[in-house]
């Protein structure tokens, strides 16, 4: 059930993006009178379709994509014959360059638009929810595996980020943080001011959802929020909002504290000094062989909650579905460099892990837009079968006033078409690896 969820996702996110995609091809072909025989969501073999006018409209079964053919242009079909005859006045070679250059730029435009409009009305609805720098100041980190692997330590307070202030704890691991040049943090441990430097190739570690859990988090103050019935917690009379303010004599403010000292009393018996009701005592608890007393742990602090009004959603959607294609774009450059693993290349499969094994509207929305501002950027690619490929040749053209012959164009989409298909298998093979190696 899990994996129809995350596959039914995938296919509901794509059919969207796809379909908008074409239908921007479409409309702008249409309005500046060419002819369109195909518009089709998935590719062959066709599932269902139907005429419209001079149009057929149909599903294919294959979901990984979609085509419009535009009478008289040379594409993924490789159907040549009509250029043999003379330009018809309807025909996609017989236009001037500028309107092929916004037919081929129509799906790009319309993918901007949908991630743009998605974002937007995310932050409008949803709002922001975060820790801010503040509390970060207030309180500290908790340092994990990844954390610690470059220096960070638990309860260091993060005072700015490549020399510039920070707003939130997930900017601390932002695409645009891990993949800036010489990033560093600097920290106040301790009262003194260390920098610690995030070593190149560092963004390679957040290959899943799962690697953020294994960064940093926010420090938190915290009372019992349950106890585990017939767990030694409860057994020694611990319950729901108590406070524990000490272990063995150890002074506990933060729930990282209290987790750190039972660890190092596994099997052992914990004196607890406990607050409840306004009244302290010491207890004695068993800690297990995995360093729990079977509590759950309340937060004594909130995330920062922001609203924005439509202006301000308006404005902060649109930087936030353009920083995605600045991002993507940086770590394309710097996988020419090495600097970022090429294993990092995902395919259906890790688009539908992204997804997720439950139906959550608000975070498939998200994805969704992010996918959709991904595809534009990589439509843009100047590559022979892509969108980009065409626009590259009709700015060729533009420029020189000298088109392409048609058989340069057909020989470049069949090495486009060969590279898309490398680069495909590559990301289902990357995707395959993941799957085996966990």
């Amino acid at each position: 059930m899990d994996t129809l969820i995350m596959v039914g996702q995938l296919l509901l996110g794509l059919s969207i993006l796809v379909g908008l995609h074409e239908l921007g091809h479409l409309l702008t072909a249409k309005l500046f009178g060419m002819r369109v025989e195909k518009f089709s969501i998935g590719f062959p073999p066709k599932i269902a379709g139907f005429q419209w006018g001079e149009t057929e409209y149909s599903i294919g079964a294959i979901p990984l994509g979609g085509f419009v053919k535009i009478s008289g242009m040379v594409d993924e079909s490789m159907d040549t014959e009509q250029l043999s005859s003379e330009p018809q006045p309807w025909e996609f070679r017989s236009k001037p360059a500028w309107q092929r250059l916004i037919v081929m730029l129509g799906g790009i435009i319309v993918n901007v638009i949908t991630g743009i409009i998605i974002f937007v009305f995310l932050v409008y609805s949803n709002g922001e929810t975060f820790f801010s720098r503040d509390q970060i100041i207030e309180n500290g980190i908790v340092a994990y595996e990844y954390g610690e692997s470059i220096g960070l330590k638990t309860g260091d307070k993060i005072i700015d980020v490549n020399g510039q202030p920070y707003q939130s704890l997930n900017e601390l691991s932002s695409g645009s943080v891990l993949l800036a040049e010489n990033g560093y943090y600097t920290v106040d441990r301790n009262g003194e001011q260390v920098k610690v430097e995030i070593p190149r190739g560092f963004i390679n570690s957040f290959n899943s959802e799962e690697a953020f859990s294994k960064f940093v988090s926010i420090r938190y103050p915290f009372n019992l929020f349950a106890v585990a019935p017939e767990e030694s917690a409860a057994e020694a009379g611990l319950k729901k909002g108590d406070k524990i303010l000490a272990v063995n004599g150890k002074p506990i403010q933060y729930f990282d504290e209290l987790q750190s000292a039972l660890a190092d009393l596994k099997n052992q018996e914990a004196n607890l000094v406990v607050e409840s009701e306004g009244v302290q005592d010491t207890i004695a608890v068993a800690v297990s062989a995995e360093g729990t007393i079977g509590i759950a742990a309340n937060p004594l602090i909130e995330p920062v909650k922001r609203k924005y009004g439509f202006a301000e959603a308006l404005s902060k959607g649109t930087e936030r579905a353009f920083s995605v294609v600045i991002i993507n774009a940086k770590a394309l450059g710097k996988m020419f460099t090495g600097e970022v693993s090429v294993k990092n290349v995902s395919g259906p499969i890790g688009m539908a892990k992204i997804y997720g094994d439950s139906w959550d509207w608000g975070k498939f929305w998200s994805i969704t837009g992010l996918i959709s501002m991904i595809l534009a950027f990589m439509n843009l690619l100047p590559i022979p079968a892509l969108d980009g490929g065409h626009v590259m040749f009709l700015l060729y053209e533009m420029v020189s006033g000298r088109a392409p012959s048609d058989r340069f164009l057909e020989n470049a989409q069949k090495v486009g078409m060969a590279i898309l298909l490398v680069l495909m298998v590559f990301a289902i093979g990357n995707d395959i690896l993941k799957f085996i190696t966990g």
